[in-house]
């Protein structure tokens, strides 16, 4: 049998609307606790609630399929209340069903929540009955429980769905694979792309002068690793500060020198291969974008490091893989007004 509430209050339980919480507490388990509150002491609130509630009804397998069970009949079951006071906790505190658990058969203000008294202390949640009930929230079933709870939400702050709401949050920044954009490093993808592209060209056209791509590509990242890792000698020896620079220098010619070569040999095999053709069309013109991209970071790093130039901002480009409504795939990421 399974209700949505047990109506019968037992000895010591208090109800839902007159547990305290602590108005000053910071935590998650509190803010998420009052808002539980508030649902049930509001009943039209809690009225809609119910009401999806109610079409929770277990299901049993049987020969013809599932069917649902008669309510009125058999064990008590978890209510339908404590479905979704645990269902909210496990999502509002992204936890897994042990930790749930521990929750339910120990804190004392969520235990009150669940309708348990300080003398029902035999009452306990076993790890499989949590698993079996929390799982039967579908994301359905939660999508309209998150409207009711918007709803109710704007009318707390006496606005309707038509007005905006503006809220503040807090942020914090995670490490991602994203590098920061450099001269040096947009060469190095363009010239990955260029690599790439024409390896898959040459495959489609039973060409070979690329079956050694990968081998190629690393090669060309070990020539950037040796640039980039050198740093201007901070020595007070004019001799060793030459020959850092130097050696920076030498790093450069040999990395520019072997990016050119792969754009000369990827220019080879575009014009080795039918350019009337769609497939081949679509791939030479991809080549074309990224070599353009490729020719501009050789004349921008052989400016700044060979020659001593400062390249000027409206020239720098931040991103090779930026696509806009207004820009093709592969397109430049122009630097944004006042970002140097």
């Amino acid at each position: 049998m399974r209700k949505v509430i047990e109506p019968q209050m037992q000895l010591g339980e208090l109800p839902i609307g007159g547990i305290e919480l602590d108005p000053r507490s910071r935590d998650d388990i509190p803010q998420i606790l009052r808002g539980l509150q508030h649902l049930y002491t509001t009943p039209e609130v809690r009225a809609e609630v119910f009401a999806i509630l109610e079409e929770l009804v277990p299901e049993r397998s049987t020969e013809t399929g599932p069917e649902k069970v008669d309510v009125e009949n058999g064990r008590p079951g978890m209510s339908q209340w404590n479905l979704l006071v645990l269902g909210v906790l496990r999502l509002g505190l992204n936890a897994d069903y042990d930790r749930i658990r521990e929750l339910a058969n120990e804190h004392r203000t969520i235990r009150q929540f669940l309708g348990h008294s300080g003398w029902d202390d035999d009452t306990s949640y076993g790890l499989q009955t949590v698993r079996d009930n929390l799982s039967r929230f579908t994301p359905e079933v939660l999508d309209r429980i998150n409207q009711v709870v918007v709803r109710a939400g704007h009318r707390a702050l006496k606005k309707s769905l038509a007005d905006g709401l503006v809220g503040r949050c807090d942020s914090f920044v995670v490490e991602t694979d994203v590098h920061y954009p450099t001269d040096t490093n947009l060469l190095l993808d363009a010239i990955r792309k260029v690599i790439g592209l024409s390896a898959e060209l040459a495959a489609a056209n039973a060409r070979t002068e690329w079956r050694q791509h990968a081998y190629h590509q690393r090669q060309f990242k070990r020539a950037y690793r040796r640039l980039t890792r050198l740093r201007h000698s901070t020595s007070q020896d004019p001799e060793r500060q030459q020959a850092r620079t130097e050696a920076i220098a030498q790093a450069c010619r040999d990395y520019l020198a072997a990016a050119e070569l792969h754009l000369q040999r990827s220019a080879a095999t575009g014009a080795g291969v039918a350019a009337v053709d769609p497939a081949n069309f679509v791939l030479l013109q991809e080549i074309a974008v990224f070599s353009d991209h490729a020719r501009r970071q050789i004349d921008q790093i052989r400016r700044r490091i060979l020659e001593g130039e400062r390249i000027p901002h409206e020239e720098k480009v931040f991103s090779l893989f930026l696509i806009s409504n207004e820009s093709p795939p592969g397109s430049l990421c122009e630097p944004p007004p006042g970002v140097r």
